[in-house]
């Protein structure tokens, strides 16, 4: 059974037309699909909308978040709500008619070829320079740090399985919904993209500011920390604490042999840093021993529950 899940701020004035667009599509598609609108604490009448659709078609559904909490926590809560009620398929599309539900038929076709999450790149983008401009900076910056494979990450019409809505969804915070094919990617589901038409904007002002760009960076960096090392810490601390001690270690030997020969040292910057170096290190190195106790006592946690 597919669900498409609509996050939704402020978008009272699109949403009439854009959902009864998309459950037409995903009827034609599913006899039985849901489109399930989440309402990210709007304070407009997004939700009143809503609710007047629920009531004028069968198969559109609302959730509604008390306070705007943001894109990723609204799609937590629509993957939530879908798998609770036997989604096998969940798309995701935004509520602002720029995603074309025409092309889920095209998006099932890829799942059905073998892939597990697939994304609708939008390759001609309808929007305006400054965004699509960064919009492109972004992507290729994600795909050199993250390694998955993709020419449009933020894109916010995808499609995957139930398991990987299933495991994706504890990531869902913040700007992580712009990664969600770089998670699937490295918890092992198979990830693709197929070419999807883009339009303008239906009504409505977008909801994208350039804070959103650094915020979406800095979850990036947070991203690749937490697939590389969630479960070794002390790879990174200690990789580069040990790093540190080498170098302040060189550096003081060094020094040693300038006062064994009767160079006056006390004075030398180098020494100051040496030092530095070997202390910061060794904290380094103890930080990493301290995660590694922090995810070994989590794991065995988890296994008393199992």
């Amino acid at each position: 059974m597919l669900w498409v899940v609509v996050p939704a701020f402020n978008e009272a004035e699109a949403l009439p037309t854009v959902v009864p667009w998309i459950l037409e599509q995903v009827r034609a598609v599913d006899p039985k699909g849901q489109v399930l609108v989440v309402d990210d604490g709007s304070t407009d009448r997004t939700s009143e909308v809503v609710r007047g659709l629920v009531a004028e078609h069968e198969g559109v559904r609302l959730e509604t978040l008390r306070h705007n909490r943001g894109k990723a926590a609204a799609l937590q809560r629509g993957f939530a709500a879908a798998l609770a009620e036997g989604a096998t398929e969940i798309a995701m599309m935004d509520a602002d008619g720029q995603d074309d539900p025409g092309e889920l038929s095209r998006l099932l076709a890829r799942l059905d070829e073998g892939a597990d999450l697939v994304t609708g790149a939008r390759l001609v983008r309808r929007d305006r320079f400054v965004k699509r401009t960064t919009s492109r900076f972004y992507n290729s910056t994600t795909a050199l740090i993250s390694g998955a494979p993709g020419r449009d990450f933020n894109s916010g019409f995808k499609l995957m399985r139930a398991e990987v809505a299933e495991d994706v969804s504890p990531m869902l915070y913040g700007e992580m919904h712009r990664y969600l094919t770089v998670i699937a990617h490295h918890s092992g589901h198979r990830v693709a993209e197929v070419p999807v038409e883009h339009h303008p904007r239906i009504a409505g002002s977008s909801k994208y500011g350039i804070a959103r760009f650094w915020r979406g960076f800095a979850d990036l960096v947070t991203v690749r920390f937490l697939l590389a090392y969630e479960n070794r810490p002390s790879h990174l601390f200690s990789g580069v604490g040990l790093a540190s001690m080498l170098l302040g270690t060189l550096a003081l030997a060094y020094l040693g042999v300038l006062k064994v020969t009767g160079d006056a040292i006390g004075g030398r910057p180098l020494l100051i840093t040496a030092v530095m170096l070997v202390t910061v290190g060794l904290q380094l190195v103890l930080f990493g021993l301290l995660a590694e106790l922090v995810v070994h006592a989590r794991n065995v946690n988890r296994r008393e529950r199992l």
